[in-house]
């Protein structure tokens, strides 16, 4: 069998893969790296870390028998080649689509996905599980977690090495070293792996395996071992499978290997995409008319810093994406990037306040909750001001039930404390920052979403907003509908659709998630009108869930209201405007559900005369 003449597409499992010789993988794995990257042209997603473990991801099946024997994929990332190898080849059309291929390991998906990642640092900490699970069961077969240079620095993976190497049990820890996460690693660690990687030493073998920092933890180290030999990585495997006790192999790769505009990167740019053009590599996008909402933030996080030098600026990992690195440039002695390592990041950021300084946390809202201990005990209970910055807000689409960010309002909500604000606008946006940096009483969130703002003028000069107050862009008459951010817009539509029909519908812009405009709420609430709460988070312990706790504890009754917003449920990947439509946070939305509760009030009325 020659594997140039393969069919990925027609691939059902990876027993196939035992039957070739060294060639024949190499072959496969060209083929691989062709489909891959002809395929994330048109779909998009990460590109980069799948093209970096194609000889890994080949060498793993090779040398093991999944789904006996368990591969974790630490954040998920580099697990296309896996699920090419595993009989989804076929669906890759459907990639990161609603309905369609998950972009991360999908338990639902494939047996060979044993563990769901898609946050790192966590393969570590699962592996120990199974393998004390299997120990304990009498059971026989290798656990592999797979894990990158960048995850290494998370301090859960840490602690998972620390007690992997003190329990002694088999398991081989691949140490996929690319010295990347999503930008640039940096740190301590980052630095002890760099001389490991770039030592002279041959490869290790059964008499020569030195002293390293993984064998003071218990560990038997591996490496470096060119990540793109197959007959090197496959030797190491066998190597592995008969050691007893933890292994460690730290295998160097390239990301974005195979790919040259992907393998030229440096920013971090080619780690997840959008369509872009083979042959040249350009990203296929919609012309940008207006600014980021992180650009936007960013650039009033410059201006404030150059009149306040209190202002220091924080992320874990994500300078790129927060787009900090102008700031860091300008700035670079008040800029720090801590790599993955969110629980840190935030009480460093407490540390700071303490002393007077202003820090700004800049973090996305899925690994927000990575640090609810510290935004509990270290932040918030110490009455700090931090401001924290989160990007990310609302549904992301293609990245999936781990990345939408959608829980940070109700796990926020129950801090005490805590002030969250999201804006409508660019001018809203400077508004609150500047609100934020002047605030003095706690932490201060503030929400926004991903993609562009809406393009409303900057104003030459900002005013405070005083905390909790909300503002009236449309009087109530009929009816009321109360929400912020991206959906101001929807529900400015739906009262203009709603107004040609005769029904003077309000809309409030709550901007003020928490605290709630409690002199506004009274007035409402004394028309006896009908009150429509949207938000593009979870309904529960949210925005909505507050207002009806408002109104319990004020003792109002006889009061219709219905609250629009997410399920009680993980929201799979697809477009942020399908799913959205698909839970009726929309103008249609808005509109049916508003008629609804006023022909209900009709007939109420009717009832009672």
């Amino acid at each position: 069998m020659s594997c140039f003449y393969l069919d990925l597409l027609k691939i059902k499992d990876p027993s196939f893969i035992k039957q070739l010789d060294i060639q024949e993988l190499e072959a496969l794995a060209a083929d691989i790296r062709t489909f891959l990257i002809t395929s994330t042209s048109k779909s998009g997603g990460h590109i980069g870390p799948n093209l970096g473990v194609v000889e890994l991801t080949i060498a793993l099946h090779y040398t093991f028998n999944s789904p006996i024997d368990k591969f974790i994929w630490d954040v998920g990332h580099q697990s296309y080649v896996h699920k090419i190898l595993t009989g989804r080849a076929n669906q890759f059309d459907t990639l990161r689509q609603h309905g369609g291929l998950d972009g991360f390991p999908k338990r639902k998906e494939s047996v060979h996905d044993v563990f769901e990642t898609g946050h790192s640092s966590t393969s570590l900490s699962a592996a120990a599980g199974m393998v004390i699970a299997r120990d304990i069961k009498k059971e026989a077969f290798y656990v592999v977690p797979v894990i990158g240079d960048g995850a290494l620095t998370g301090g859960m993976a840490l602690e998972a090495l620390n007690h992997i190497g003190d329990m002694g049990k088999d398991m081989i820890v691949i140490l996929n070293d690319n010295d990347m996460s999503i930008a640039p690693n940096v740190g301590a660690l980052h630095n002890v792996l760099g001389k490991l990687r770039t030592s002279d030493k041959p490869q290790r073998t059964e008499t020569n395996v030195g002293s390293t920092f993984f064998e003071e933890l218990g560990f038997m180290y591996l490496g470096p071992i060119d990540g793109h030999n197959l007959d090197a990585i496959i030797t190491n495997l066998e190597l592995a499978k008969r050691t007893k006790g933890p292994v460690l192999i730290h295998i160097v790769t390239k990301k974005g290997k195979g790919y040259q505009p992907a393998e030229l990167d440096s920013r971090g740019t080619w780690h997840g995409t959008g369509p872009y053009k083979v042959e040249t590599g350009s990203f296929i996008k919609p012309v940008k008319r207006v600014p980021s909402w992180s650009s936007i933030i960013s650039n009033e996080l410059m201006r404030l810093a150059e009149i306040d030098d209190r202002i220091v600026a924080i992320t874990p990992a994500m300078p790129v994406g927060s787009k900090l690195e102008k700031f860091a440039q300008v700035f670079p002695e008040r800029f720090f990037d801590v790599g993955i390592a969110e629980q840190h990041a935030t009480t460093m950021a407490a540390g700071l306040a303490t002393q007077g300084m202003k820090p700004f946390l800049a973090i996305y809202s899925t690994f927000l909750q990575r640090a609810y201990d510290q935004l509990v005990h270290d932040v918030s209970r110490q009455k700090l001001n931090v401001v924290i910055g989160i990007d990310r807000a609302g549904l992301v689409g293609a990245d999936g039930e781990t990345h939408q960010g959608i829980f940070d309002i109700s796990f926020l909500n129950s801090i005490p404390n805590m002030t969250i604000a999201m804006p409508k606008d660019e001018a809203e946006a400077r508004q609150l920052m500047d609100t934020a940096f002047a605030y003095d009483d706690g932490p201060f969130a503030i929400r926004y979403p991903r993609g562009n703002g809406p393009g409303a003028a900057f104003a030459e000069s900002t005013e405070l907003i005083p905390v909790g107050q909300w503002e009236t862009l449309l009087q109530p008459v009929d009816a009321v509908i109360l929400t912020f951010g991206p959906t101001i817009q929807l529900a400015l539509k739906a009262a203009k659709q709603l107004e040609t029909e005769g029904r003077h519908v309000g809309v409030i812009n709550a901007r003020y998630i928490k605290p709630l405009d409690e002199a506004l709420l009274h007035q409402i609430l004394k028309q006896k009108i009908p009150i429509l709460t949207v938000e593009e988070s979870l309904l529960k312990g949210g925005f909505g869930a507050s207002v009806l706790e408002f109104i319990e504890a004020n003792n109002y009754t006889d009061v219709a209201i219905h609250r629009i917003g997410l399920p009680d449920e993980f929201i799979s990947h697809g477009s942020v405007q399908l799913i959205l439509e698909s839970f009726g946070i929309s103008t249609t939305g808005m509109v049916l559900k508003i008629k609804e509760m006023l022909a209900q009030s009709e007939k109420l009325r009717a009832k009672r005369l």
